[in-house]
């Protein structure tokens, strides 16, 4: 075990630093996310369900009472509804012709309602309308309705054919009122309308009798019917809003209500399209659990002790070989670039601590080394700053230098010698102008004429030079001296190589988004094997020594590597130097 435990831990400490964090933090993290939501599930899973219960059998207790009183008062309705004395009292008032017959049938019809039920528990008066919609109140609390709630009691009651409606309060009555038709029964006029009674219950006394169990420790009890509120009328909580949220089955759940905390229990009912609710304040229902939540803050707090002591011994680990690093990086920044042998044994593990040390170690010797390197190269670029000035030449004392030469040619008569002078002067200038690394096409062109201005004098009619470039390109830029060295080389590899005429054409064309410019002479080429030179740069160009390697380079880096230059050589079939460009103009292509 012993041996295990060495192995495990040597594979642990090389392990990355990511790792080890991951490791422990996530074992501790597990470890108290499984215990504390055992307990929680469990304890709450069982006090809810307890709650639920006791809960539920109150609510079907309270329900069964008040539905038994409400189908009793169904049976009453049948009862009143079948009645023959009844009847024979409202068949008298809807066909006899003497008032004072329809006075004593009425008073007879009061005493009969009175003796069927009218003052029994929970009925606060007994409506009657007869055949001609007159209204016959007998009970503790009769009112006289309007004429609508009359006729809608009265309409509701006819589409039964003769079954009960329960039809519910409104505003100016608060009693729930069941009505029926009463229909005659007599083989005479069978099923003839004689009346309509509506029993209007006292729902405040009838709920608050079944109830009164229900609403203790700020309990609320609560019936609605589809949405609306049955009772009681008066319920200052947002009713409307919970509704919805129940199940069509019995059940339970936990809501949120004027911002506090709620059990809601409900139980559908079996007689009605009611939904019987009992609501409970979460806060007062949770003491029974606070000894489980005292338990659960104890193994939190034991938990968070061990993971802090477990916390602070694993950073130890952490922090003392970056606290070495830190301090070494600071004797670095002071100029001390030794290495600290005592933190060698650190750079002994595989983990990132480690890695770090060894890696600036390495750092350090590299600085070491690029310092001296840096050292000797700068006092080698000084060296040759130092020789440049001494060879330096003041352009201005050479251009000053060309003007008298060209002066004193043309007061003794040598144009040739003024011309020469003139356009090497030129060509001087734009050597030494460094402003810019791109020139227009009229500008490279005013060089190369320059040029062929001092070779036209040296070699007269042995040289045909022509340029065949639209006027409308030559405002585009190219990279300066790009057609001069060219042009150079066809003199050079060309014209001195051969006796007879040497012609130089320079021309240009735009192919898609591409300016294609081209420097063809019709000389004995070049050889294949000085070219490959020549563009590898193992060669320098004769003259001005900017070779076609420098050109090629300098278009790829000002313009990207799809541009550049191509040579086209044979002997005995001139050669043709051809430089790919952006076109980049906004004037019209030819």
């Amino acid at each position: 075990m012993i041996r295990i435990a060495r192995k495990l831990k040597a594979v642990y400490s090389n392990l990355r630093i990511k790792y080890k964090l991951f490791l422990l933090i996530t074992a501790l993290m597990l470890a108290v996310s499984f215990i504390s939501l055992a307990v929680h599930q469990y304890a709450f899973e069982a006090y809810d369900g307890e709650i639920y219960q006791q809960a539920a059998k109150s609510l079907q207790l309270s329900s069964s009472g008040i539905e038994s009183e409400l189908k009793k008062m169904e049976r009453l309705s049948f009862r009143i509804a079948t009645d023959q004395e009844l009847q024979q009292y409202l068949n008298t008032i809807a066909l006899s012709t003497s008032d004072y017959e329809r006075f004593l049938a009425v008073d007879k019809m009061k005493e009969r309602l009175s003796v069927l039920g009218a003052f029994e528990k929970y009925i606060r008066s007994i409506q009657l309308y007869d055949y001609w919609g007159a209204e016959h109140a007998v009970g503790v609390s009769g009112i006289r309705s309007p004429s609508y709630r009359i006729e809608e009691i009265v309409n509701k009651a006819a589409e039964q054919l003769g079954g009960h409606r329960w039809l519910e309060t409104i505003e100016s009555d608060s009693a729930l009122i069941l009505a029926r038709q009463i229909r005659a029964i007599d083989n005479s006029n069978f099923l003839t309308h004689l009346g309509t009674i509506a029993i209007r219950i006292d729902t405040r006394g009838l709920m608050n009798d079944f109830a009164r169990g229900l609403n203790r420790s700020n309990a609320h009890f609560l019936i609605m019917n589809d949405g609306e509120l049955v009772y009681p009328s008066d319920s200052e909580l947002p009713v409307q809003a919970l509704y919805p949220q129940l199940s069509p089955e019995q059940g339970y759940k936990t809501m949120v209500i004027s911002g506090n905390r709620y059990f809601v229990t409900h139980v559908p009912s079996q007689y009605l399209n009611w939904t019987y609710i009992i609501l409970i304040p979460y806060d007062e229902i949770f003491t029974a659990i606070t000894t489980v939540k005292n338990t659960v803050w104890v193994i939190y707090a034991l938990l968070t002790v061990i993971a802090i002591l477990a916390a602070i011994r694993f950073s130890r680990g952490i922090t003392r070989p970056i606290e070495s690093l830190n301090m070494k990086m600071r004797k670095v920044q002071f100029g001390h670039f030794s290495v600290d042998e005592s933190t060698l044994v650190i750079e002994g593990y595989m983990d990132e601590a480690g890695q770090l040390h060894r890696n600036f170690r390495i750092m350090v010797s590299r600085i070491n080394e690029l310092i001296r390197e840096n050292y000797m190269k700068q006092l080698t670029i000084k060296e040759s700053e130092f020789r440049a000035l001494q060879a330096q030449i003041n352009p201005h004392f050479l251009y000053n230098t060309l003007e008298s030469i060209n002066w004193l040619a043309k007061m003794e008569g040598h144009q040739h010698i003024s011309r020469m002078v003139e356009s090497l002067g030129f060509l001087l200038r734009s050597s030494f102008n460094l402003k810019s690394p791109l020139i227009t096409i009229y500008e490279e062109i005013e060089i190369v004429r320059n040029y062929i201005t001092i070779q036209k004098i040296r070699f007269e009619d042995r040289l045909d030079f022509s340029i065949e470039i639209p006027q409308t390109i030559m405002n585009l830029e190219i990279p300066k001296l790009s057609l001069q060295p060219l042009v150079e080389n066809s003199i050079n590899y060309g014209l001195e190589q051969m006796m007879d005429t040497c012609v130089i054409r320079i021309n240009a064309v735009v192919e898609g988004d591409r300016l294609l410019l081209s420097v063809h002479d019709n000389g004995p080429g070049i050889d294949h094997s000085i070219l490959e030179k020549l563009k590898s740069g193992e060669t320098q160009a004769r003259g001005s020594g900017l070779g076609l390697r420098n050109i090629d380079e300098r278009i790829k880096l000002l313009f990207g590597d799809e541009y550049g230059l191509s040579v086209s050589s044979h002997n005995s079939d001139g050669t043709n130097v051809t430089l790919s460009l952006p076109f980049r103009s906004e004037v019209p292509r030819v």
